[in-house]
């Protein structure tokens, strides 16, 4: 059975009052809640069930899924959610899904086929989308590099050249209970208030440290980050997502 995480435990603080009374990956874009493309399109890419991590605004999440909470959403990050799911990590084949994120059906199916023990998506056309969302894209951009073998060497630093960027980490990981078994270990040795502050690309940073090969999957499909209210005005004033 293949499973999927959404971490959607967050506020989205940055979405001002559109969360105020609903999580951020409520928010509408195009007609329908982040969340809700989110699980069509996991689901047009074969997955069988999804798991939600929640926190924020719990009890408001109505979605057909498997919950999973992080009771302490407001006083840690992204890390500490996908803990919360550790049991399907452990046994399962799992992608793991951002809240804020709009991709296609055949981004979740070309992530699947990979045969890496843990393997992510990243758009090599980034670019486009960040001078769009950003004045100067380099003022949201992190480093991401790639070997010849396409395994990643580097990713989430600072940068000020384009030429460190390759492409654009999307938010969308796949873990087999081999790749996890990994990062469990790694964190398991750690304090619980480095957990609390670890985001997700420190932590991948870190397990290409320690040697965990990482595969690099392009997609060319369109995708959204929506990370703020300005985001979705930008999307909202173009033309509907084509999946």
């Amino acid at each position: 059975m293949k499973k999927a995480i959404i971490l959607a435990a967050g506020r989205g603080s940055r979405m001002n009052s559109l969360t105020e009374t609903l999580p951020k990956c409520r928010t509408v874009l195009h007609g329908k809640e982040l969340i809700q493309w989110q699980m069509q399109a996991l689901k047009a890419g074969g997955i069988d069930e999804v798991g939600v991590v929640r926190g924020y605004l719990a009890e408001t999440f109505e979605q057909d899924a498997t919950f999973f909470e992080n009771p302490r959403w407001a006083e840690s990050n992204m890390v500490r959610s996908l803990l919360a799911a550790r049991d399907w990590l452990s046994n399962y084949e799992c992608i793991v899904s951002y809240s804020d994120i709009v991709y296609s059906g055949d981004a979740v199916i070309k992530l699947n086929a990979s045969s890496s023990n843990t393997a992510l998506t990243f758009d090599p056309n980034w670019r486009k989308l960040w001078s769009r969302r950003f004045a100067d894209p380099l003022s949201d951009a992190e480093t991401f590099k790639l070997s010849s073998e396409s395994r990643l060497t580097e990713i989430g630093k600072r940068t000020t050249t384009f030429e460190e960027i390759e492409g654009q980490y999307m938010g969308l990981i796949k873990f087999k209970p081999d790749g996890w078994a990994v990062v469990d270990g790694f964190l398991h040795e750690l304090p619980n208030d480095s957990i609390d502050s670890m985001d997700m690309t420190t932590l991948l940073q870190n397990m290409i440290e320690l040697g965990l090969e990482i595969e690099g999957v392009p997609i060319s499909d369109r995708w959204y980050e929506v990370d703020s209210e300005s985001d979705l005005r930008l999307y909202e004033s173009e033309e509907a997502p084509l999946f």
